[in-house]
């Protein structure tokens, strides 16, 4: 017999750290809810190293409707451990190994847009979605409109975050793939 999933999502350093700067977190809390929102040890320490250089990331060490989270248990460190076989390089890629650690361990959704990391969820049966897919869940649920998100995904891209459309491609994009139906533009 399987567990119930968690309510929480666990959030890489990317989405947290373009969603800030674009000046958009504050609808991460409305999408999010009423899921918990996880930020882990590590992604915690990539915030905090950028901060000095990019003020933003203190919105998202500041927000108090984050749970931090240290890895400690067997579980976790195991986990962690067998993920970063994968795709820890020197320092990179810590925050996402720390994400799919917490997510599997506790069941959790991790939102990850990396695609190597997003493979590896898949493989261990891990939830993951990415940040568009979160935005589109929130417009199906009547929480954000295609417009609105139209507009969030225009800041990502100034910010410098890739995103599989240029500016104003948002709404194409997602009809194109059948994220949202015509009924919710």
């Amino acid at each position: 017999m399987s567990e119930p999933p968690v309510d929480e999502l666990v959030l890489d350093t990317g989405p947290l750290s373009h969603l800030a700067e674009a000046g958009w977190l504050g609808v991460l809390r409305t999408v999010a809810a009423p899921r918990a929102v996880v930020i882990t040890d590590a992604v915690e320490h990539e915030l905090r190293q950028g901060s000095h250089s990019r003020p933003h990331l203190q919105q998202v060490l500041n927000a108090e409707w984050t749970k931090k989270h240290s890895l400690v248990s067997g579980t976790e460190i195991a986990s962690f451990a067998h993920f970063s076989e994968f795709l820890v390089s020197g320092s990179r890629n810590v925050g996402e190994c720390s994400v799919l650690a917490y997510a599997q361990a506790h069941k959790a959704t991790a939102v990850i847009d990396d695609r190597a990391a997003r493979h590896l969820a898949q493989d261990a049966g891990i939830a993951c979605q990415g940040t568009l897919g979160l935005l589109c869940e929130a417009i199906r649920a009547g929480l954000l409109t295609t417009a609105m998100v139209g507009s969030l995904a225009d800041h990502l891209i100034e910010t410098k975050y890739h995103l599989p459309f240029l500016p104003g491609g948002f709404e194409a994009w997602a009809n194109e793939h059948g994220i949202i139906s015509p009924n919710e533009n």
